[in-house]
């Protein structure tokens, strides 16, 4: 029987496209960002302070994004984050040509307001389709970064030495990307009712919503989820140089990487309505800690590639489920603050992450990397434990 209300249309397959633009321009910068700022960087421990500008410029957007979010709508927010892009993406090509280390933190700093942006298309694509459809729209919006995952890495590759500054073109192709994502993002159409302005103060206050315990796992689940990721993936691409291998093979691992973050998508959605979203989170946490035991047994390719196939597929397990975990947290008028207050937690995470990758691996090595790594992944298993130990008992005593 054919649904009445199919799962794709024209608005969410756009929508797709723009997270695939999107992801091309983070893969890309986690890929060069740090090779670039360890040829800059006076001190090597400051190797990946570009990345870090990324997702600081993110945790400080969110707020920015959520008044924008509310008063322009979803569209017009959209596309000033695409326009950021293109700044930034030339930002940090000049950064590059005339060697400036701190310029190209600033570049990759003012590049995080597109980040907070692009972090919104999940929770925009569930406003794309009927709400049986949410969990599946969510994460095949999600597995539209299949399309970075592809051009991220390769792009870096094929433009590395297109100048005689590397990287420039990598940096200039991003500035073209954020001018189609700018044409693509024109032609979609958000539903009227989520353009309407509504007072950031509506609905419950920010401390009530946070502190439900299903928020602040599924906070968790992002965060430390999406910080794991980012502390190993981050430090991959420094690791693999420092261990001798060439960037076309850091280039392979990063591309399997984003397609195990990426190809899940396709189904995780229908993975979440049928098992629920916290037994896929548990699946999530299982795999990063598959991870990290491979990463462990050496750093050949084929285990650099490994490893990471599995930290992507478990981040995706832990981000859609921590996705739709939230949603099932606030109201339609608490949307924009509640979105903005997990996106910062994640952000903070990362930015964390971000800077404790590069200081790690030029100072303590791969393996020391991998052992820390485990610390957030029993964290976030126990707090899906203790989510589902509270949802045991509240069932016991309404039986």
């Amino acid at each position: 029987m054919t649904s009445k209300h199919p799962l794709l249309n024209k608005n969410l397959l756009l929508l797709i496209i723009c997270q695939g633009l999107f992801l091309t321009n983070n893969v890309t910068f986690i890929a060069i960002n740090g090779l670039v700022g360890l040829s800059l960087s006076p001190i090597p421990w400051m190797a990946t302070l570009p990345v870090m500008g990324y997702v600081v410029g993110g945790a400080f957007a969110t707020s920015i994004v959520a008044k924008t979010q509310n008063y322009f709508g979803r569209k017009i927010s959209f596309q000033l984050g695409l326009l950021v892009a293109l700044l930034s993406s030339l930002i940090c090509a000049y950064a590059a040509y005339s060697k400036n280390f701190w310029l190209l933190i600033c570049g990759t700093f003012i590049s995080g307001y597109y980040m907070a942006n692009g972090q919104l298309y999940r929770f925009a694509a569930a406003e794309l389709t009927v709400a049986s459809q949410r969990d599946r729209a969510v994460s095949w919006v999600l597995a539209g970064g299949l399309l970075g995952a592809v051009i991220g890495p390769n792009l870096a590759a094929w433009t590395k030495s297109l100048f005689d500054t590397a990287f420039l073109g990598a940096y200039l192709t991003l500035a073209i990307a954020a001018i189609i994502g700018i044409g693509v993002m024109q032609c979609i159409h958000f539903p009227a009712e989520f353009k309407t302005q509504h007072a950031l103060g509506a609905g419950r206050d920010l401390k009530t919503i946070v502190m439900q315990p299903v928020f602040m796992v599924a906070a968790i689940g992002a965060a430390l989820g999406y910080g794991v990721m980012n502390l190993l993936m981050a430090a991959t691409p420094l690791a693999m140089q420092i261990c001798g291998l060439p960037f076309t093979d850091t280039a392979l691992v990063l591309e399997w990487h984003v397609i195990g973050m990426f190809a899940p998508g396709f189904f995780t959605g229908s993975l979440i309505q049928r098992f629920g979203a916290i037994k896929i989170m548990g699946v999530g946490v299982a795999l990063n800690c598959i991870c990290i035991s491979i990463a462990l047994t050496g750093v050949d390719l084929h285990q650099f590639l490994a490893a990471l196939f599995f930290l992507g597929v478990g981040w995706n397990f832990l981000f859609t489920g921590s996705t739709s975990l939230a949603m099932t947290a606030y109201k339609p008028d608490e949307r924009d603050k509640a979105q903005a207050a997990i996106n910062f937690f994640v952000f903070g995470t990362m930015a964390f992450t971000a800077f404790a990758s590069g200081a790690m691996i030029t100072s303590q090595g791969w393996k020391t990397l991998n052992l820390i790594s485990l610390l957030p992944v029993f964290l976030t298993g126990g707090a899906l434990i203790w989510l589902s130990l509270l949802h045991r008992k509240n069932k016991t005593s309404s039986a």
